[in-house]
């Protein structure tokens, strides 16, 4: 039988706790050693590459010199970075390991921001570099979340800006440009087929405290004798399950044969709710292993029974005791870009191995990692946290493969049929003259797509988007840690 996970989370604590104060009488921090000591201490126990860190050894905190060490960071933030496995930062032309690991100073921002909320204009936006090899970036509007400053304003998905507050945008200050500032202004700016010149046109914006909704779009096109299904969205916020689930239940209501799910925006989220969308597409499957979790080596030493099985994900038929509205589907439209990450990619890797699933548009993020909140307590959870700071660490602890064991798509998963976003060719989301969602449609009826893009039209190279500079930075995350071990 398996052993309830309550059950599990306390005798862990209990352990945990433990031995953490035990540790902590042999080796106890220094008052102005706490945030650093609380980084190492994390990592050391959690991190998924901490094996391949010298500096995350286990007894390196016994070590005379390791005050010194942790002396030698002035910022929390310098420290965190060098214990990790080739970081991005450190490697921002390939060969980075860790691209997805963060820290932050107040985990209550942290928090809102795994729920969808941050502070924001409603703008959400690629930002691109003009050419290969140039420093300067051009924004794209993908779309504007409702309810927001922007909504107000005069700007729409399609719309491009190539300075903010008369700055000419560059790879070195778009992030004091656009995180840095509560207000700012945006100046427009038209692509005339082999460059961008400003228009004349400027739109000021300003934070504020915003939730956004994921389900940006839900709707049924009727084509021919098929009945589509269109649900764009845009993050796995664990909140909005329950509304997730009345979408779909509109969509069964409706009668409908297929559905188009649209995730090109949608940089992740929580776990459980890829797997709840996964379940609501099939339905066939309660029960059955929809993907499966690994930790690192100390973590992973010794488990086994029920201890494994609490590392799978397993497809469901409701969500706390509420039936699902499941649309048992044997084929499911994915459409994807290189926003799409984690647990979005999850939901598309996962379903492979049961049904047919069929990725429109261009290759994904890559990442087959994910995270939870690390704080500084014995346990490394909220309880208990140190009231002297607010220092919060998400950094990479699980790896996540399918039913099957296939995990290694780092590189991106490839579309089945690929189709760049276009500047010149963005159209309306939602309609069907809108270039991917067109291509799905066809390929769900046999017709032809209208041709709505120029095979000259160069790619733009990707820096970054909305979602990564403002909030979840492509994250997905357990809502609790998993403390089995």
């Amino acid at each position: 039988m398996k052993t309830p996970l309550k059950s599990i989370l306390f005798l862990f604590l209990l352990a945990f706790s433990l031995q953490s104060c035990e540790d902590q009488d042999d080796v106890a921090a220094p008052a102005d050693l706490q945030v650093n000591n609380f980084i190492w201490r994390g990592l050391n126990e959690v991190y998924l590459w901490q094996a391949d860190v010298p500096n995350l050894a286990d007894g390196r905190n016994l070590q005379p010199d390791f005050d010194t060490f942790l002396r030698g960071y002035s910022k929390p933030e310098d420290l965190f970075e060098d214990l990790l496995n080739k970081p991005e930062s450190k490697y921002p032309n390939g060969g980075a390991i860790d691209r997805f690991s963060w820290i932050v100073d107040d985990y209550t921002v942290l928090e809102q921001e795994l729920s969808g909320i941050t502070k924001n204009n409603g703008v959400d936006f690629r930002l691109s570099l003009i050419s290969s090899g140039s420093n300067d970036v051009v924004g794209y509007v993908r779309y504007i979340i409702p309810n927001s400053d922007a909504s107000t304003k005069a700007i729409k998905r399609g719309d491009l800006f190539t300075s903010v507050n008369g700055t000419k945008l560059t790879v070195s200050n778009y992030q004091q440009l656009l995180l840095n500032q509560d207000s700012y202004t945006l100046n427009l700016a038209d692509y005339n087929g082999s460059t961008f010149v400003l228009n004349g046109k400027s739109v000021a914006l300003t934070k504020t405290v915003l939730e956004e909704n994921p389900i940006f779009i839900n709707k049924v096109i009727t084509s021919g004798s098929h009945k589509i299904g269109y649900l764009m969205y845009n993050g796995f916020y664990s909140e909005y399950d329950d509304k997730l689930n009345q979408a779909f239940g509109e969509l069964k209501a409706q009668g409908v044969t297929d559905l188009v799910l649209d995730l090109r925006y949608n940089g992740g989220g929580a776990i459980t709710s890829s797997t709840r969308l996964a379940s609501m597409i099939t339905g066939q499957f309660p029960g059955q292993i929809f993907s499966k979790m690994t930790f690192n080596a100390k973590q992973m030493e010794g488990l086994s029974g029920d201890d494994l099985e609490s590392l799978n994900e397993r497809f469901v038929n409701n969500i706390d005791g509420k039936s699902l509205n499941s649309l048992n589907l044997n084929t499911v439209y994915i459409i994807t870009t290189e926003s799409t990450a984690s647990a979005s990619e999850l939901v598309i890797n996962g379903l492979k191995p049961y049904i047919n699933v069929v990725q429109i548009g261009e290759i994904t993020t890559g990442k087959n990692v994910g995270s939870f909140t690390v704080y500084d307590s014995e346990t490394l959870t909220k309880k208990n946290v140190n009231p002297n700071h607010k220092y919060a660490m998400q950094p990479l602890v699980l790896k996540i493969t399918n039913s099957a064991n296939f995990g290694d798509y780092t590189q991106g998963l490839q579309p089945t049929y690929e189709q760049n976003e276009q500047v010149s060719t963005y159209g309306v989301l939602g309609e069907t003259s809108e270039p991917l969602l067109s291509l799905a449609i066809s390929k769900i009826t046999g017709a032809t797509a209208k041709r709505t893009f120029n095979d000259l039209e160069p790619k733009f190279p990707y820096v970054t988007d909305s979602k990564i500079i403002n909030g979840l930075k492509h994250g997905m995350y357990l809502k609790t840690a998993p403390k089995v071990f």
